[in-house]
């Protein structure tokens, strides 16, 4: 009994990592990216950037910072470690790399630059 459920185990984890949502979440980290751009201050624009890169590079990745909320939690290990498309996969990062660029940015019309190209760059991943 026990060995039959440790195989049906193994059967089921790549099925786990199929299921991640890459599409919900870069969808997600689009929204934030919008949402940022069009914030009226610059700490609500690195905040909704935060959300956009946690969704990007997930729990483990650069930048993640678990202060901020992850939208994405639940829909999968983040866009870029959940893609297997390499191109898609490179340009997830040149968005989370614009999106850092917003964090990083001392004053506004910077970071809503940032976080409108960064929203740019997500909406063009087919």
């Amino acid at each position: 009994m026990l060995i039959g459920a440790a195989v049906a185990a193994l059967m089921l984890a790549p099925v786990c990592a199929v299921a991640a949502d890459v599409t919900g979440e870069i969808t997600t980290a689009a929204t934030h990216a919008t949402l940022a751009s069009q914030a009226a201050a610059l700490d609500g624009v690195q905040m909704h950037l935060h959300h956009t890169l946690n969704c990007l590079v997930g729990a483990g990745g650069t930048g993640f910072d678990a202060k901020q909320i992850n939208p994405c939690a639940g829909s999968g290990s983040g866009a870029i470690p959940d893609e297997t498309d390499a191109a898609k996969k490179k340009a997830l990062e040149t968005a989370a790399n614009s999106a850092r660029a917003g964090i990083a940015a001392a004053d506004l019309a910077t970071a809503q630059k940032a976080a409108t190209q960064t929203a740019t760059e997500l909406k063009a991943i087919k």
